[in-house]
């Protein structure tokens, strides 16, 4: 059914009356006629959607009418000084007169923004507050968590146990030859995916905790551009307090795994740990319980089915700033798909554990894992350009497919060691470097502009010291050739191998959280150029003129 209603181009008060009318009137109260071929019928799913975004609505015309109040007072307070130093510079006594004009000026005299302020927050506390207006404040006025105490005192806690129990696994390791040449590699093979898996995701969380941390301290509007809530988004002692309870898991676990090896445990018990803990990562992300951030979870999980599901889809910010961060975790996701083999493997007894690191399955699914970050990303690219008909969006997904025919390339390599997969890695690894070290400078961090104020950067820049960019586009540029250790074939032994490789994907996390920091200044600075501040809500009607 389309639904039609027309608002007169008049006052944002008759403009408020006639939503709120259609809502309740359109797709609430009128009756559901049945036998109407289907184009008539609304179900319960439409009408709890559509009054959501007549909701979310309302809050966005709310903040905006309390931001053009804050400029108007802004606006009065800054004639004021001004005319106070008028009056030390002159030595005269002028401003008293200057500002009785000013307060008869129509924008401070104007009380229409408060008065429109006050029927909004009538119209959404009868409609959608069940006339509870403490309840339709937090919807109008959402108020931003303190910051508690005890959330600084776990976070040094447990960087304290982390970095005790780390202390105490090194000396064990030592002690029982883990790391050593002659050991076995069934430790390497089986417990080392694991825990890499949650090392690399707590040093992402890590960085990220640092972004909010520098976000916060530059002023730059995260919240707005994710779409978080105030009252929800995750704050750095957070991230950070996330990170350290990991790891202390993570850690205490590789303790407790090498004490029971060492006291002469079936290794086929002991090798259990790993999965288990993977296991209660699993089922602590997806609880339904209100406790370790839920909001946080689910969001994470509804942006990683929106990145999974990508055509299908509208691509938000949040959804491809996601991928991006997906693509800089390969290897732990190639880690995860190791783990889980060794689980099944050992679980149901299909097949030996060593398949999973040399069987035709296991090379097949390390090109598909290889390829499915990017694939992703191209498929949003694709769908941006289909939703806006920009043809940047095409540009941009020709960098992702030129980073999956390298990744091909490389993964191809390392089994078929020529000189004619050498030059074509070489080829195509130097094209996607190049593709990508332009995009980043360029279009994501908007560097490199030679015309620019600030030479080769650009006009508005957050930090004040000019040089921390130049350092940061030479660290980009060293941290995007990491890949050359990986063609260089260094003729090390299976442990070092591993820990060269856990290496470099923990250099490519640093240089990711490296990027995020620009990606979001550049985003911040487009938005405070265009004023944006908040955010547009598609309505579920279309809007015409009354005399049409």
């Amino acid at each position: 059914m389309a639904i039609r209603i027309d608002i007169p181009a008049t006052t944002p008060g008759r403009t408020i009356t006639a939503v709120t009318s259609m809502l309740w009137e359109d797709l609430v109260n009128s009756p559901i006629k049945e036998g109407s071929g289907g184009g008539e019928f609304i179900n319960k799913r439409k009408i709890q959607y559509a009054e959501k975004m007549i909701r979310s609505a309302f809050v966005e015309l709310y903040k905006g009418l309390g931001l053009l109040k804050t400029y108007s007072s802004l606006n009065m307070v800054a004639f004021s000084k001004i005319l106070k130093k008028f009056d030390k510079v002159s030595c005269q006594q002028t401003s008293t007169n200057y500002l009785k004009e000013v307060k008869r000026s129509h924008f401070v005299s104007s009380d229409k923004v408060v008065r429109l302020m006050d029927e909004v927050e009538s119209i959404f506390t009868k409609h959608f507050a069940n006339n509870d207006r403490k309840k339709a404040m937090k919807f109008l006025r959402p108020q931003q968590q303190k910051a508690s105490h005890m959330v600084t005192f776990l976070v040094g806690l447990c960087t304290g146990s982390f970095v005790s129990m780390f202390c105490i696994y090194a000396l064990l390791a030592h002690l029982c030859g883990i790391f050593s040449p002659s050991t076995e590699p069934t430790y390497m093979d089986s417990v080392y995916p694991v825990f890499s898996v949650f090392a690399l995701f707590s040093l992402h969380l890590f960085m990220y905790g640092c972004n909010l941390y520098m976000w916060k301290g530059t002023r730059i509007n995260h919240n707005f551009i994710f779409e978080f809530s105030p009252s929800t988004a995750l704050k750095h002692r957070d991230a950070f307090l996330m990170c350290t309870t990991f790891m202390t898991t993570v850690v205490g676990a590789m303790v407790i795994h090498l004490v029971l090896r060492s006291a002469a445990f079936s290794p086929n018990q002991v090798d259990v740990i790993p999965g288990i803990l993977l296991l209660c990562f699993i089922g602590l992300l997806i609880c339904p319980f209100d406790i370790f951030y839920r909001p946080t979870r689910f969001c994470f999980i509804r942006v990683l089915r929106n990145i999974v599901c990508s055509p299908f889809y509208k691509v938000l910010l949040v959804d491809f700033f996601m991928a991006d961060q997906l693509t800089s975790q390969i290897p732990l996701l190639r880690h995860l798909e190791t783990t889980s083999c060794h689980i099944f493997a050992r679980a149901f007894r299909t097949h030996h554990p060593l398949y999973c690191n040399s069987g035709r399955p296991y090379v097949e699914l390390t090109y598909i894992i290889s390829f499915l970050p990017y694939y992703w990303r191209a498929l949003q690219c694709a769908r941006r350009w289909f939703d806006d008909g920009d043809v940047n969006h095409l540009l941009n997904m020709g960098k992702y497919v030129s980073a999956m025919v390298a990744a091909g390339a490389r993964v191809t390599y390392s089994r078929q060691d020529n000189h004619l997969w050498f030059a074509i890695v070489l080829l195509t690894s130097m094209l996607a470097t190049l593709y990508q070290l332009y995009w980043d400078f360029v279009k994501d961090w908007g560097l490199l502009n030679p015309s620019s104020k600030n030479p080769w950067l650009r006009d508005d820049l957050i930090l004040k010291n000019k040089t921390i960019y130049y350092i940061s586009m030479a660290l980009n540029v060293v941290l995007r050739v990491a890949w050359v250790e990986t063609i260089m074939h260094l003729r090390v032994g299976p442990v070092q191998t591993r820990l060269l490789d856990f290496l470099l994907a923990s250099l490519e996390v640093i240089r990711r959280g490296h990027w995020n920091f620009y990606r979001l200044e550049n985003e911040h600075l487009n938005n405070v150029g265009h004023f944006r501040a908040v955010k547009a809500v598609p309505l579920p009607f279309r809007e015409i003129d009354s005399d049409s």
